[in-house]
């Protein structure tokens, strides 16, 4: 209103009051609207006294029948509505019914937080006649006040009292469960009294049930209490620094942050360890309620109201067409995910459709607005979105807490809330390894078995643990890091820091590093095999040098000589220098040695899986599974327990694990809800 008013040459104001404002018992605040110098055009009484559900919906019934006469006066173009008030038809008998009621009534939504904007997108209004404006009040709240904080205190409470040192209550009735209302603000007066603080307690509201409320007060001799100071309005300057500088604040109202719930208070001594906890502590400032400048925004969009256009209300649903099909197979297949993999040496960003695995969209490499109008121009409709990366990650919160020593730049970062206030879609965020273990049991290997490990072979070795059909994440959520399982105390360095992890023996990273030193040092050339001049050595060279080479190798070395370098390998971390004179055949060797120390690591280390999880399938993912699998599957047969000899290791058929699992994060929260 201050803002409206301020701008004349744009705006005529004009100030309907109505319902509680004009009643004495709720402190005629009608008079604090003149006294800001408004003038109050038209003043509708509109409460029927009772205080009870029948009289909330006479006084609804009675503004409908005064306020067309008053609007048929006016001729408004635009009327703004405050908030949630059943004097305004905005709240009522059941809040949230009436508020839903009110959202789909109204043209334009100016709103105070993303959630809430959010809300009315899930409702299906127009996002162009939506605007996150954030809360007029906090622009009131931040801006500079001109009293000392102190002299509010005081006058409300008494001089003795000290900053950070009483309570503001303020609790409403439920209006639709008026009962328990009731009983729970008496246990809050008893948590009150108990706590013993001084105490201001604002008068509940005039919804159904205020009066039962008040007389628990008065039976409680609650406004005679030394402790307490009960009042019926508190004008808004000094209420907000009372709030401000309280040791905490009590109640119901939507007004309060940094809330701590007490969701089953059957008794005072519950409310009285809230109290305890929370009571003296500060908290940093909320941005929640936005940064102090709704009221230029709502102005802005107010003034770009083209009020020349028809009004006529439809539904907008979020970034997508009608559907062709109502068919309830057509419409779980077009769900889809948007998916991102955050790898140590790719950024993959894809469309994952339920169609089938081969219906999958090709990677796409541009931004996700792009890809999120890929599916719009497909017909699929994006349900959230599902990030895969790698290092150790906190799903609850959506942050990587530690990140691979390939993208360390992504340690203690938020992924969520960006992805969130970009895309506003709901984000989902999971270890790589986690999300390969979701996608094997949705689309892969995994499909029906209960209890498995997945154990990805790419630049590092990662994998994840089902268990009983849920993931395990531990409890700093460092289950899964399958990589760093040591099977060797003086082994060769990892990148976590420690020696003679799976890591350091069988990750693409190892492998590469053993393949470019033997090519530097010119020993990576076997028959049949080329390396192209431009080509970057890779751990699928060394592989293919040993493969090329075996059958020759064999020739001069036995398979047992073979086992006995591997160990020298693993126990003494061998490297071939230029010192080592090699005939062909035991550079061939070599290369046996080094895969199968590789190959040895990782089997050791998935027999302690064994031994520890007793899972019933093993599933090798990523670039080195198919050569792994055979000889993970030997030692098993020769180290493991005889009960765990059986278990098969296969390799997955998955071609973008991580990304599926991304994604089948998304799609199976979309099922449950859809069932």
């Amino acid at each position: 209103m201050f803002g409206i008013k301020a701008h004349p040459e744009n705006f005529e104001l004009e100030v309907v009051v109505l319902g509680s404002h004009l009643i004495d018992d709720y402190g005629n605040t009608f008079r604090m609207i003149e006294q800001d110098d408004f003038n109050v055009g038209s003043k509708l009484h509109t409460i029927v006294r009772g205080e009870d559900e029948a009289a909330m919906v006479e006084s609804v019934g009675l503004a409908l029948v005064k306020l067309p006469d008053v609007l048929l006066r006016l001729s408004p173009d635009i009327l703004v509505v405050h908030g949630d008030r059943f004097d305004a038809l905005v709240s009522g008998t059941i809040d949230d019914s009436i508020r839903h009621a009110i959202s789909k009534l109204a043209h334009y939504h100016a709103c105070c937080t993303r959630s809430a904007e959010q809300n009315l997108i899930s409702m299906c209004e127009d996002h162009s006649r939506i605007l996150l404006a954030g809360c007029p009040s906090y622009d009131k709240l931040l801006s500079p006040q001109n009293n000392n904080h102190m002299d509010t205190i005081h006058s409300w409470l008494g001089d003795s009292v000290q900053d950070n040192q009483y309570i503001v209550a303020l609790q409403h009735p439920v209006t639709t469960d008026i009962k328990n209302s009731v009983k729970i603000y008496g246990l809050m007066l008893d948590a009150l009294t108990s706590f013993n603080k001084k105490t201001l307690i604002l008068f509940p509201n005039i919804d159904a049930g205020s009066k039962e409320m008040v007389r628990v007060m008065r039976k409680k001799g609650i406004e005679q209490h030394p402790n307490f100071r009960a009042v019926k309005h508190v004008p808004f300057d000094q209420f907000i620094q009372l709030v401000a500088h309280a040791g905490c604040m009590i109640g119901n109202s939507s007004c309060g942050e940094n809330v701590l719930h007490v969701r089953d208070a059957d008794t005072h001594n519950k409310i009285y360890h809230a109290l305890e906890l929370q009571f003296g502590k500060r908290y940093p400032c909320s941005k929640i309620y936005g940064d102090g400048n709704a009221v230029p925004r709502i102005l802005k969009f107010l003034l770009n109201i083209k009020l020349d256009e028809p009004l006529q209300k439809s539904f907008c649903f979020p970034i997508i067409r009608e559907a062709f099909s109502q068919d309830i197979d057509h419409i779980l297949e077009t769900h889809s995910a948007l998916a991102v993999d955050l790898g140590g040496t790719n950024l993959r960003v894809a469309i994952v459709c339920m169609r089938t695995f081969e219906s999958r969209i090709q990677l796409i490499l541009s931004m996700c607005k792009d890809a999120i109008q890929d599916a719009v121009r497909l017909n699929c409709r994006i349900l959230g979105v599902g990030v895969s990366t790698g290092g150790r990650v906190n799903p609850q919160e959506g942050v990587i807490i530690h990140s691979t020593q390939l993208i360390q730049e992504w340690s203690t970062v938020d992924l969520r809330t960006p992805l969130f206030d970009t895309l506003h879609l709901p984000v989902w965020l999971d270890n790589d390894g986690n999300c390969a273990a979701l996608a094997e049991k949705k689309f892969g290997q995994g499909q029906g078995v209960e209890n498995f490990v997945t154990i990805i072979t790419g630049t590092g070795i990662g994998g994840g643990i089902m268990q009983n059909n849920e993931l395990v994440h531990g409890s700093t959520f460092c289950a899964g890091e399958l990589g760093h399982i040591m099977v060797s105390l003086d082994g060769p360095e990892c990148m976590c820091g420690s020696r003679g992890c799976i890591e350091a023996y069988a990750s693409g990273m190892a492998l590469q590093r053993e393949a470019k030193r033997l090519h530097d040092e010119d020993l990576l050339k076997v028959d049949g095999m080329e390396l192209k001049g431009v080509e970057a050595v890779s751990a699928v060279h060394l592989i293919n040098a040993a493969r090329l080479g075996n059958s020759r190798a064999q020739a001069e070395y036995s398979v047992n000589s073979i086992a006995v370098l591997c160990n020298l390998v693993l126990t003494h971390n061998l490297v071939l220098t230029h010192n080592l004179v090699l005939t062909h055949n035991m550079v061939l060797t070599c290369y046996l040695v080094l895969v199968s120390a590789a190959s040895t690591a990782l089997g050791v280390g998935v027999v302690n899986i064994l031994h520890m999880m007793n899972p019933s399938l093993i599933i090798l993912s990523g670039v080195l599974a198919s050569y792994y699998r055979s000889p993970i599957q030997d030692i098993i047969s020769q180290r493991a327990l005889v009960s765990s000899q059986s278990i098969m290791v296969v390799t997955s058929d998955l071609e973008e694990p991580a990304l599926l699992g991304a994604a089948s994060m998304v799609l199976d929260f979309s099922t449950r809800r859809i069932r």
